[in-house]
């Protein structure tokens, strides 16, 4: 049996969210899937990758040798099929404006591809909250932005949405709740919530809260994600996040586990932003493109 390249993905995606069902929701795909791909995977290299815990999966010291190689696969695949969309053609230089979350969980893998795609093409980065993000592409001071596109109240701003990143419930291992068939608002009510205040997080999670009849026991607002992760990891509290940001592991090595609510909760949405009527240039075009074609937006 040869290694296919959807088994190092399969296996990479639950390497990085330490649960196959987290993973087969990443990937879009049913957990049976990513299962017989790693089972298959083992066979095929003849070690155990992972080890089968009540919480999830854990790289055994042979799967972590393996995910730096399937890493390396991963890259030089990417590398061999973008060749044909590396352009000389696009010069200049192009500022993007970015807001914390997305230049600290979305956006470098995407600068480090374009500016692969266009060697000629100098990318000035900019990070700054959502007003002043705002502002300065009516200011003319940015090209586009990269941001929070259900954030913008701007009316003078068009935004072109990429992606919807789902909030959920993050709690330790072995919480109570994850025992529970259906969690809603109500029942994380009743917990200490750990608050996130950067990019309007405090702001967005009271819109929904508002709806309902509960309001969250805020123990804690803080606007760092890495203090919500190590806090809920040691059992100082709950909070709802998006899988965006979301790690299986805080810094000290303690799990994370996410729940799915039943009370509807509204994703983050992240894309691209500019001026409206602004006239593109070749270096917008370009960049507006390759985010298109990347997350599979229309023309």
């Amino acid at each position: 049996m040869s290694l296919s390249l959807r088994q190092i993905r399969y296996f990479v995606a639950t390497a990085e969210a330490g649960q196959v069902s987290q993973a087969a929701v990443n990937l879009a795909i049913s957990q049976s899937a990513v299962t017989t791909a790693i089972k298959d995977l083992e066979e095929t290299i003849g070690a155990a990758l992972f080890e089968r815990t009540p919480h999830g999966m854990d790289l055994t010291g042979a799967g972590r040798r393996f995910l730096s190689q399937a890493y390396e696969i991963l890259q030089k695949v990417e590398e061999a099929t973008q060749l044909s969309l590396v352009s000389e053609e696009v010069t200049g230089t192009l500022s993007i404006a970015a807001t914390y979350t997305v230049i600290g969980y979305f956006l470098p893998f995407h600068i480090e591809r374009m500016k692969r795609q266009f060697p000629g093409l100098s990318i000035q980065l900019f990070e700054m909250n959502r007003e002043s993000v705002e502002e300065g592409l009516l200011a003319n001071r940015y090209d586009i932005a990269v941001m929070l596109t259900s954030n913008i109240l701007n009316p003078e701003l068009v935004a072109e949405k990429l992606l919807s990143s789902q909030r959920r419930l993050w709690v330790p291992a072995r919480h109570r709740l994850l025992s529970e068939s259906q969690i809603g608002l109500k029942e994380v009510a009743e917990e200490d919530y750990i608050m996130l205040t950067v990019d309007e997080a405090s702001h967005s999670s009271m819109k929904y809260w508002s709806q309902t009849p509960y309001l969250p026991k805020i123990s804690l607002r803080t606007s760092s994600v890495e203090a919500v992760r190590s806090l809920v990891a040691n059992g100082q509290g709950v909070a709802i996040l998006s899988d965006m940001v979301h790690r299986p592991w805080s810094l000290e090595g303690r799990r994370i586990e996410t729940i799915t609510l039943t009370d509807p909760i509204p994703s983050m949405d992240v894309g691209l932003a500019w001026k409206r009527n602004a006239e593109f240039s070749p270096a917008m075009d370009a960049v507006r493109a390759y985010f298109r074609r990347s997350f599979n937006v229309p023309e």
